[in-house]
């Protein structure tokens, strides 16, 4: 079935595109859960945040005091919505369209990696071509990064800019994958960024792409140095303009 083909070519893009699939009607069982409960500051997300400062301190050898929880907070948004952003821009680029509705989309509470998610089976008949960019953000993105900001203090301005920066990496990676498909990414992208959620990033999708803002991960460590920030990171214009490498 060409569903079946679908999920099979998403996967082979990378672990971030793979999913799962459920027919419409059908609720996956536990350990599935809702990815509803994401989109508001509940207490699904509040542990999720709380679970993964722990695996930040155990991962970098700092006191769980010392792990700042709008760090761990960033680190969790930026986590789900890298995941939750290269199904769908993966699908559309390929033709398709996946329902991403967060009433209907299941998760698996699981650290360690991209998380387990399942999307209803796949068809033609969720949306059309004008409707999977909307719908991603307005219906999916931006609960889950509101809820976020309402549990812990982020600035805005830092969470948008991971969801930016989630975009380009999945379009980074179907270019990678997929030089055929190389255009049609970077069209996704700049659909996404086209959105007035990303109104702030001053520089479109692409290889170079610095967004504006910094996600916090540096941090994390102590060091300070050049292997704390992320390539793509606005910081890492200001420390080259300046020579620091502190």
């Amino acid at each position: 079935m060409r569903e079946g083909r679908l999920v099979d070519d998403l996967a082979a893009l990378g672990p971030f595109f793979a999913v799962d699939s459920h027919p419409p009607d059908v609720e996956p069982v536990p350990p599935w859960r809702l990815v509803s409960e994401l989109t508001a500051p509940s207490e699904a997300l509040s542990d999720r945040i709380a679970v993964v400062r722990a695996a930040m301190a155990a991962r970098t050898g700092l006191p769980a005091a010392e792990i700042e929880p709008r760090a761990a907070a960033s680190a969790v948004q930026f986590g789900m919505l890298a995941r939750l952003v290269a199904p769908p821009l993966g699908s559309a680029v390929l033709g398709w369209r996946l329902d991403m509705r967060p009433e209907g989309l299941w998760w698996r509470d699981e650290t360690g990696g991209p998380v387990p998610l399942s999307v209803p089976t796949p068809s033609d008949s969720y949306g059309g071509p004008g409707e999977w960019d909307r719908r991603l953000l307005d219906e999916v993105i931006e609960p889950v990064t509101v809820g976020t900001a309402q549990l812990v203090p982020v600035s805005g301005r830092v969470l948008w800019g991971n969801v930016a920066a989630a975009i380009n990496a999945a379009a980074l990676q179907v270019a990678a994958q997929r030089p055929d498909l190389a255009a049609g990414a970077w069209r996704a992208a700049a659909r996404l960024f086209a959105r007035p959620q990303l109104a702030t990033e001053r520089q479109p999708p692409g290889p170079a792409f610095r967004r504006s803002s910094c996600c916090l991960f540096y941090r994390l460590v102590p060091s300070g140095g050049p292997a704390a920030l992320c390539g793509n990171c606005v910081l890492g214009v200001s420390r080259a303009r300046s020579g620091s490498t502190a």
